[in-house]
């Protein structure tokens, strides 16, 4: 090939830098192979190993892919013993797929090399100069204690624990309650189906859904639908969640702690969690109403993700943090899979590998968890809808510990939300790293500063009053009415509380309860038609009756 055909083939087959991929001159292969370790080929072969696999293209211009060509005069090593000085230098490395394509231009006779690296071995990182190494996204770095606990738990997760059936259990081990719910959170995954699923028995059921095996109950069944009283055979495991109420000093106020079945517990949870309402007013009242803090999927989310990805191994609890009227905190154990919670929103690219297949697959079927990989997106989505900060994320000490706010902390931020309602994920990401007072890239300040997003110097930055100059309190309200509403199940709980404390109510009773939480982009009749149906659901599912004196009641 002429230099111009190889730089052709080289943008067609390797046309961009990123994990996968490095391009690099290394004009002289002897000084280069070997090195300084962060910037020699050794240390290239163990960061993208240490990753997916891929190639380092040897004797191009960085950036531009411009062929330079690769001296190998004074460089002893022809293709085949070069693959070998690698595995002899680079611990661990695969050899299975380990190979060098030498390319020589036909007309200036200069040498590219395309050396094929092998993804890393299950559990085994790739070292170079006794170190580990890893890329995020075009750069080299040290492996991350983050990418290491991934790489280390890879073996784990061909034996999955939640599908282990046992031989002494029976369906009279599960609680009825919870079968029941499985039932109706089944039928919101397949609509349709509704008769079809009422005509099942438990056993015919529970093995459609995934959570039995041939009738056979699993570890799985006992963690979603199993009586409190059948845990133990989950020891020396456990699966609990704690509840703990803090006040604004970190003192603690309450606690709860909440069993199995799980698809019960994280409703009671939710009724647990003081969802207080809260009103924001933004350069004075244009938001007389109150909502709630959090919504629905919110409280949901995180604690149903917290049980897919806990590491049973460790024998701990998994906790639930509620700082008073300020933010709720959900803990887990075990290393986060999808390595960047960024790259997963940002992407739309949802966890491939679970630690806990069967059980994700079960909860999957009983909407508890959307393996398509829209949970992680649509919480960053609510928040946005609320105005409300970004979910923080932190994936350190082998833990998963997810920050949900539940205020507004920033009234700019709010106001940028407002001017712009078609702001980017990405776009949203960076404006809270400002509003964070979280350290930014050089790349990034200056795109910010492009889009007249923030003003300020680089360590002082702040979020710019430009492009929200024209903003109204009436566009403001609009939107965040129209942001403002929930989900049916949450109507329906409100309802279900009131007559627990209340005993019965009238129509108009109900009605006084709920007009005022419903969107204000329903009218009047529509309120009341919304409010008709969420009756009816909870009579057809014999949870409320009329009683003599024609007022709602729980069915007792």
């Amino acid at each position: 090939m002429t230099e111009k055909e190889l730089r052709d083939f080289l943008i067609a087959h390797y046309p961009v830098e990123d994990e996968m991929c490095d391009w690099k001159e290394m004009k002289n292969l002897k000084n280069s192979f070997n090195g300084h370790e962060g910037d020699d080929v050794m240390s290239y072969v163990s960061g993208i190993a240490n990753m997916e696999g891929g190639v380092l293209v040897i004797g191009v211009k960085d950036k531009t892919l411009e062929i330079v060509g690769t001296d190998l005069s004074q460089f002893n090593l022809d293709t085949n013993s070069a693959v070998y000085k690698i595995k002899e230098n680079c611990t661990n490395v695969s050899s299975e797929g380990l190979y060098i394509d030498e390319y020589i231009t036909s007309d200036t006779h200069k040498v590219v090399w395309v050396i094929h690296i092998p993804k890393h071995l299950p559990r085994r990182p790739v070292y170079a100069h006794k170190k580990a190494w890893q890329r995020i996204k075009d750069n080299l770095v040290p492996l991350t204690y983050e990418r290491e606990e991934v790489i280390l738990s890879e073996g784990l997760l061909q034996q999955d624990w939640t599908a282990q059936i046992l031989p002494d259990a029976t369906i009279d081990d599960l609680d009825p309650a919870a079968i029941l719910k499985a039932r109706e959170k089944y039928k919101e995954v397949h609509p349709g189906k509704d008769k079809e699923v009422d005509g099942w028995d438990d056993k015919t059921f529970l093995n459609k859904a995934h959570i039995t095996i041939k009738g056979k109950i699993t570890i799985a069944a006992i963690i979603l639908v199993g009586r409190e009283e059948s845990e133990h055979y989950l020891l020396p495991k456990v699966c609990k969640v704690r509840w703990t109420l803090k006040n604004e000093r970190a003192e603690n106020l309450d606690f709860k702690v909440f069993s199995i079945p799980m698809i019960l517990a994280i409703e009671d949870i939710g009724h647990q969690i003081r969802n207080t309402s809260y009103e924001f007013t933004i350069s004075g009242n244009i938001f007389p109403e109150k909502l709630f803090r959090y919504d629905e999927f919110t409280l949901r989310e995180p604690l149903n993700n917290a049980i897919a990805h806990q590491d049973y191994e460790k024998g701990a609890r998994i906790e639930v943090i509620e700082y008073e009227n300020d933010h709720l905190v959900f803990r887990n154990h075990g290393v986060f899979l999808p390595e960047s919670v960024e790259k997963v929103v940002l992407d739309n690219s949802p966890e491939s590998i679970y630690r806990n297949p069967f059980l994700v697959e079960a909860m999957r079927n009983v909407h508890m968890v959307d393996t398509e990989g829209g949970g992680i997106k649509k919480l960053f989505e609510q928040q946005k809808k609320r105005f409300f900060p970004m979910p923080e994320y932190d994936t350190s000490g082998g833990m998963v510990t997810v920050d949900i706010e539940g205020k507004v902390i920033n009234e700019q931020f709010a106001r940028i939300l407002v001017s712009v309602p078609d702001l980017s994920m990405s776009d949203l990401i960076l404006l809270d790293k400002v509003q964070k007072q979280k350290k930014l890239g050089d790349e990034e300040i200056k795109y910010l500063r492009k889009k007249k997003y923030v003003e300020g110097r680089k360590n002082g930055l702040f979020l710019s009053k430009v492009v929200t100059k024209n903003t109204g309190n009436v566009g403001l309200k609009s939107t965040y009415v129209k942001n403002k509403s929930f989900d049916d199940e949450y109507f329906r709980r409100l309802i279900v509380q009131y007559l627990e404390k209340f005993g019965a109510a009238s129509r108009s009773e109900i009605d006084e309860l709920l007009m005022n939480k419903l969107s204000d982009v329903l009218s009047e009749q529509q309120k009341k038609n919304k409010i008709t149906n969420l009756l009816s659901f909870l009579r057809i599912h014999n949870v409320i009756m009329v009683n003599e004196e024609k007022k709602w009641g729980l069915v007792k």
